[in-house]
């Protein structure tokens, strides 16, 4: 039985490709012939993940396309209904997808809903798109993403199109979906294939930085060990109590900054008086941001407790959204002014102080494109949480009191 399903499978992949294929050709030979189709257009009637660059599609391609996505929120009876029959549609149409949904159907839902919403936006802005794009990708960069799998995913929204809007899905709303839809799934194979290099280089060196402080303190324990006898000995005892109670005075500053932060936002000078040698990350950090005149800009404590847990995630897309999600609510309680891309310029700067030997522009390219994508996450979710924060609000305070009890 093992050796024969996956060779179902893979049939039933080969077969759906095969019709699509054959059903884009007739699409192609059924629009006007005097009119031609858009270059753009013609090319991505398949799925394109040779290239990842900017894509122009006509305006009334994008602006039917853009009506009909309208249209089917329209019918729908909200957005949240919208979402469901997508999910559904994909869901029921891709047997061999379903291990692929492990997430909530709910929240699955809404972001199959707010992804396909973003895309369609901003349609009409190259830039714009590619960008988005480009964040999306980021953030399915541990899913397998394979044409066969772009070609269903495709297929089956446009079926759902095609079943719940009927004669309004026009062939012109019909070929910017289809352009879109392969042009995304195009750039995400692309994303994944490509960027896997700098997600490496982000791994090796990010292991190196970590480990600048187990080489200090291992540089003081052999020379501790140059002494002789017990003499030797609390020699050595006495360093490694000197490093612990460093570290701990490190790590209660940090924790200090941080609380800080989030109780008032206001300016503190508290690790102004410090001079030891940076070892660590995170001291590093706080060294090269006092250096470039950001000793009171403490939102960036906040970030920093939450830094090496993204770092080490990068690849697992959702536990790297968890991060931002949850990042983006203590941020919300700081009440000062946050500029995202100070971090990376201090950041950065800690990263060459602390890989001196392989840093390079391979590095420089990989460590910002992180950032960039990151900041573009936590932008995304900057004053939601002000808003939640008072719909939760009604939400508890329309409970019965069994219901709060209950929820408690």
């Amino acid at each position: 039985m093992t050796e024969v399903e996956p060779q179902e499978d893979t049939e039933y992949l080969e077969d759906a490709e095969e019709e699509q294929e054959a059903a884009i050709e007739g699409e192609v030979y059924e629009y006007p012939e005097e009119n031609g189709l858009d270059s753009a257009v013609r090319q991505l009637q398949e799925v394109q993940d040779k290239e990842f660059v900017e894509v122009r599609l006509p305006a009334d391609i994008v602006a039917e396309a853009q009506q009909a996505w309208q249209t089917f929120i329209g019918s729908s009876s909200s957005r949240e209904a919208a979402g469901e029959a997508i999910y559904a549609a994909l869901f029921d149409s891709a047997p061999t997808l379903q291990s692929l949904f492990k997430t909530a159907r709910s929240v699955m839902a809404l972001r199959f809903m707010n992804g396909l919403n973003s895309i369609i936006s901003s349609a009409a802005s190259p830039s714009v798109l590619k960008t988005q794009v480009e964040t999306l990708g980021f953030q399915h960069l541990d899913l397998e993403v394979t044409i066969p799998r772009v070609v269903i995913f495709r297929d089956a929204i446009i079926d759902l199109f095609q079943m719940e809007m009927g004669a309004r899905f026009t062939t012109k709303a019909q070929l910017g979906f289809l352009a879109l839809l392969n042009y995304v799934g195009g750039a995400y194979i692309y994303i994944r294939r490509e960027y896997a290099v700098r997600i490496k280089i982000i791994a090796s060196s990010w292991r190196t930085a970590s480990n600048k402080a187990a080489e200090f303190i291992g540089q003081g324990e052999e020379e501790a060990a140059e002494g002789e006898g017990e003499g030797g000995e609390g020699e050595r005892g006495e360093a490694n109590k000197a490093d612990a109670e460093r570290e701990e005075e490190t790590r209660r500053d940090t924790k200090d900054s941080k609380d800080e932060a989030r109780a008032s936002g206001e300016a503190s000078n508290k690790n102004s008086n410090h001079t030891k040698v940076p070892t660590t990350f995170n001291e590093m950090f706080l060294f090269n941001g006092a250096v470039m005149g950001f000793a009171n800009s403490l939102w960036m404590s906040i970030i920093l407790e939450q830094f090496d847990a993204m770092v080490t995630n990068v690849a697992n897309s959702n536990r790297l959204q968890e991060e931002c999600d949850v990042l983006s609510l203590v941020l919300a309680k700081y009440r000062g002014t946050i500029n995202l891309s100070e971090f990376k310029a201090v950041m950065l700067a800690s990263m060459r102080s602390l890989v001196p030997k392989d840093w390079n522009g391979d590095h420089e390219v990989a460590w910002g494109w992180l950032w960039e994508n990151v900041e573009r996450m936590l932008k995304n979710l900057m004053g939601k949480p002000q808003v939640q924060e008072k719909a939760l609000e009604r939400f508890i305070m329309s409970l019965t009191e069994d219901a709060s009890n209950f929820l408690r």
